[in-house]
C-alpha cells in the first residue's frame, strides 16, 4: 500500500510554502475576502490593484482546500457543451460565456507574466476526446457550432489524432487556446505578493456566521471575535452550500493520479490537455516536472473510513482507463489524492451579489474550469464594488 497518497501532489510537491497568524483580536476591513484557495488569491489581487483595503482568512491553512486537489487545467470549455448551453441560455448568451472562458486564459498567461510567479504556468493546447461512436456524433456537432463562431477549433479524426498524439479515440476537437498551472502554489505566491503590498491575512480563522442586517456587514468568528467590513466577497468554494439557502451546487468527488517523473509520451502529449465524453469525464494533463497526471473517476459516494481503500480504486481504474486510451504507455503511479468539487447545473458560475446577504459578493468558480470562471470573477467583482453592470453578471446571477 502507498501510504503517501493522503495528501495531493501538489501539498506534497510544495509543501506549505507560507503560514499566517490566526486572528484572536476584533478587526475593521474596507474588504474581507473568505477563502485562501485560487479563487480567494485571485479576487484579493484584483481588490488590492483597485485600490481596496483587503483583508483575506481561512478556516484551514491557505490553499489546503480544493486548490490543493485540483488538476488546474485551464480550459474555455465549460462542463455543458456548447451546443447545449445554446439550447439552455441561448446561442449568443452561450458563446459569450465561452469567449470569456478564452479570454481568462489569456488574462492568467498576463497575469503570470506580470507577477512573474514561477507556478509552472504554460500554455497549451486541449483535445476533447469522443470515447465512443454514440458520442462522436454530438462531438461534431459541438465543434460545428464552434467552428461557427470562430473559437480556433479544428476536427481531427480518429485516424489522424491516433498518427498524431498515439491516442485512441473515435474523433476530437482540437482546441487553440488552453494551459496548465500549480494553482496551489500560485494562489501562495499571490497572496504573498499582496502581503507585502499592505493586505492582512489569517489563517485558520473559520466564522461561525456572517451578519449584514446591520449598516455594516460583519463576520462572527467561531472564536467570538468581530470583523467589521464595508463589503465581504465569499471565495469559499463548495462550503458555500452552507452558507446560501439557494441550491447552487451538487458536491462530488473527483480523483486524480499522477505518475513518476521521466514516464514516455508523445511529445504532442506533453504540450496539449486531453480529456473525453465520459459520463464522468477523463482528463490528464502533463505537469511542469516531466509527470503525467489523470484524474476522473467522479462520485457522490465518499466515507471517510473507506476514503484510501477507495482511492486506490479509483486511481487503479483510472490507470486502466489511460492505458486504453494510449496504447502501450508505461504508468508507475506516484501519488493519487481526491477532491470535493461542485457543479452546477448549466456549467456556468455563481458569481455577483447574493439575494441571502446585504453587501456580500459571492464568487463561486464551480465545474472542470473554476479557475478560468475566477479569473473573469476579478473584473466582475471590481465593477459591482463599483456600481457597474458586467456583461457576465446576467448569466452567472443567483436566482437564475
Amino acid at each position: 500500500m502507498r501510504l503517501r497518497t493522503f495528501e495531493s501532489f501538489w501539498i506534497v510537491k510544495n509543501g506549505i510554502l507560507y503560514s499566517y497568524p490566526s486572528l484572536h483580536e476584533d478587526m475593521q476591513t474596507e474588504i474581507l475576502v473568505i477563502g485562501g484557495g485560487i479563487t480567494g488569491a485571485l479576487i484579493s489581487h484584483a481588490l488590492m490593484d483597485a485600490g481596496y483595503q483587503v483583508m483575506l482568512i481561512d478556516r484551514r491553512d491557505i490553499g489546503m482546500g480544493s486548490s490543493s486537489a485540483t488538476t488546474s487545467m485551464l480550459q474555455y470549455e465549460i462542463d455543458v457543451p456548447l451546443y447545449k448551453l445554446s439550447e439552455m441560455i441561448g446561442e449568443e448568451a452561450a458563446v459569450v460565456c465561452y469567449k470569456a472562458g478564452i479570454a481568462a486564459v489569456l488574462e492568467m498567461k498576463k497575469l503570470v507574466t506580470a507577477t512573474k510567479i514561477d507556478c509552472g504556468f504554460e500554455m497549451k493546447q486541449s483535445l476533447y476526446l469522443a470515447h465512443s461512436k454514440e458520442a462522436s456524433l454530438w462531438l461534431k456537432k459541438e465543434f460545428k457550432i464552434r467552428e461557427k463562431h470562430e473559437l480556433g477549433v479544428k476536427w481531427l479524426n480518429a485516424t489522424a489524432v491516433k498518427k498524431e498524439y498515439g491516442v485512441k479515440c473515435y474523433g476530437a476537437i482540437l482546441s487553440e487556446v488552453a494551459a496548465s498551472v500549480d494553482a496551489y502554489k500560485l494562489a501562495h505566491e499571490l497572496i504573498q505578493l499582496n502581503v507585502k503590498r499592505g493586505m492582512k491575512v489569517f489563517d485558520q480563522t473559520e466564522i461561525e456566521k456572517i451578519e449584514t442586517s446591520g449598516p455594516e456587514p460583519k463576520v462572527i468568528l467561531k472564536t467570538g471575535q468581530i470583523i467589521a467590513a464595508g463589503k465581504i466577497v465569499c471565495c469559499t468554494g463548495f462550503e458555500s452550500i452552507n452558507l446560501l439557502k439557494e441550491k447552487v451546487a451538487d458536491l462530488f468527488y473527483t480523483y486524480a493520479t499522477v505518475s513518476e517523473q521521466g514516464i514516455k509520451l508523445n511529445k504532442k502529449i506533453q504540450n496539449t490537455l486531453i480529456w473525453d465524453t465520459g459520463e464522468p469525464y477523463v482528463y490528464m494533463r502533463t505537469t511542469d516536472d516531466g509527470r503525467l497526471l489523470i484524474g476522473g473517476e467522479d462520485s457522490s459516494f465518499n466515507i471517510s473510513l473507506f476514503q484510501q481503500k477507495l482511492k486506490e480504486r479509483k486511481a487503479d481504474k483510472l490507470i486502466k482507463k489511460i492505458g486504453k486510451v494510449i496504447p502501450g504507455i508505461e504508468f508507475i503511479e506516484d501519488f493519487s489524492w481526491a477532491g470535493t468539487f461542485g457543479t452546477t447545473k448549466d456549467g456556468l458560475p455563481y458569481i455577483g451579489k447574493s439575494p441571502e446577504y446585504e453587501n456580500t459578493f459571492f464568487v463561486l468558480g464551480f465545474g472542470g474550469n473554476g479557475i478560468t470562471f475566477s479569473v473573469q470573477g476579478m473584473s466582475m467583482i471590481v465593477d459591482l464594488l463599483k456600481g457597474k453592470d458586467h456583461k457576465l453578471g446576467k448569466f452567472y446571477r443567483f436566482g437564475r
